[in-house]
C-alpha cells in the first residue's frame, strides 16, 4: 500500500508557491520544500514525491 500525504493547497497559495519555484535566487531548501508541498497537493505517493523533488522519503514526510 502506498502511503500518501495530502495537503491542500488554494490557488492563490499555489501562484504565491510557483512564484518560489520560478525565483532564482531563493536556497535551494526553499525551493524543494515548496516542490515537496505542490507535488504533496497533487495526492503522489510519499516514494513519488521524494523521487521527483530528488529528496529523501524522510523529508517528504517531515514538509
Amino acid at each position: 500500500m502506498a502511503q500518501t500525504v495530502s495537503v491542500i493547497v488554494g490557488s492563490e497559495d499555489r501562484i504565491r508557491l510557483a512564484a518560489i519555484l520560478g525565483d532564482r535566487n531563493r536556497p535551494l531548501k526553499h525551493v524543494q520544500r515548496v516542490n515537496i508541498i505542490l507535488l504533496s497537493a497533487e495526492w503522489l505517493p510519499v516514494l513519488e514525491v521524494a523521487r521527483r523533488a530528488g529528496v529523501s522519503r524522510p523529508a517528504v514526510w517531515r514538509w
